[in-house]
């Protein structure tokens, strides 16, 4: 996760000055992750940085901040009663829309005490322009250095019915996911769409197959079964790096059938995923959502867990 600087935007537009606090270090245990970072302002909020007291005293004080800018410790058992136990830095900073256009769009660094950058912030910043290596959210010397927030997986959703809004509702606000609805006319869609969301409406849906990533992950759960088998078909001359398809062992016996005549092997029509989520969940909407948001991520996390243990 980086410097979210879009949803910043967006608070500032909506709400006025916007304070942005932001896990800066921590030492020992924690409940949220350096980087980890919150939005408040006058009525409201948005985002965390790990709940409890932490988080109340932090917004409290966000509020009433004067200072553009303020890095303070604070020591979660000692001082807050917190289970935890570690400390942790945080760094608080006022925004309006001047500011938020004064960011840069690569890699943020910048120190409350308005000193001379160094060296060592200068290295990643080159890093990450000239080699493209983004860091890791850390302090380094007094500066904060974030790399500006970019989604790194591309989600296609076909078709807007009641699963496609539960899943978006469910999707939408994980940061590493840009996704990219699909339905068959506006009127489809619902009058509020999530940040992060692109709708595209379409005549015929399975015609924007070919302008898809093709390592992007697609969902396919239309309101039509022939729809979701020239989908299905579209996206096996195409490519993906995971395509789900909603339905039974019924239907998917059905549109397996129907893509071996269409010239598909059934080694390529078994990189499809037929059923998604986690049956024994339900069929109601959010609990199919659910298990397919637990489906997408399991992947995900278990890179997370890799890198974790290779460290």
């Amino acid at each position: 996760m980086g410097f979210d600087r879009e949803a910043l935007r967006e608070a500032v537009k909506t709400h006025g000055k916007v304070t942005r606090v932001v896990i800066a270090a921590i030492r020992g245990s924690s409940p949220r992750e350096v980087g980890a970072a919150m939005l408040v302002w006058e009525n409201g909020q948005s985002g965390t940085i790990g709940g409890g007291t932490l988080e109340y005293q932090a917004t409290e004080a966000a509020r009433s901040q004067t200072a553009p800018a303020k890095l303070t410790q604070h020591a979660l058992g000692p001082d807050m009663g917190q289970c935890c136990g570690g400390a942790v830095s945080l760094l608080s900073e006022v925004y309006d829309l001047e500011a938020v256009d004064a960011l840069d769009n690569i890699v943020i660094a910048r120190s409350p005490a308005c000193k001379d950058m160094p060296l060592s912030v200068k290295r990643l910043q080159a890093a990450a322009r000239g080699q493209g290596i983004a860091p890791e959210p850390q302090l380094v010397d007094g500066w904060m250095v974030e790399p500006v927030h970019k989604p790194t997986r591309n989600l296609w959703i076909w078709g807007a019915g009641h699963v496609g809004r539960a899943l978006v509702d469910v999707l939408s606000p994980l940061p590493d996911l840009a996704i990219t609805w699909v339905d068959t006319g506006p009127e489809r869609f619902p009058d509020a769409i999530p940040a992060g969301v692109t709708p595209v409406p379409a005549t015929k849906p399975a015609e924007l197959v070919r302008h898809a990533p093709r390592d992007a992950e697609h969902l396919v759960l239309t309101y039509s079964h022939i729809l979701d088998l020239e989908l299905c078909n579209r996206l096996l001359s195409h490519d993906f790096h995971f395509a789900g398809l909603i339905g039974s062992a019924t239907k998917w016996a059905r549109i397996r059938s129907r893509l071996v005549t269409l010239g598909h092997s059934p080694e390529r029509i078994n990189r499809i995923t037929c059923p998604i989520g986690e049956p024994g969940l339900g069929k109601h909407p959010q609990m199919i959502a659910v298990g397919v948001a637990a489906q997408l991520l399991r992947p995900a996390r278990q890179s997370e867990l890799k890198k974790d243990l290779s460290a």
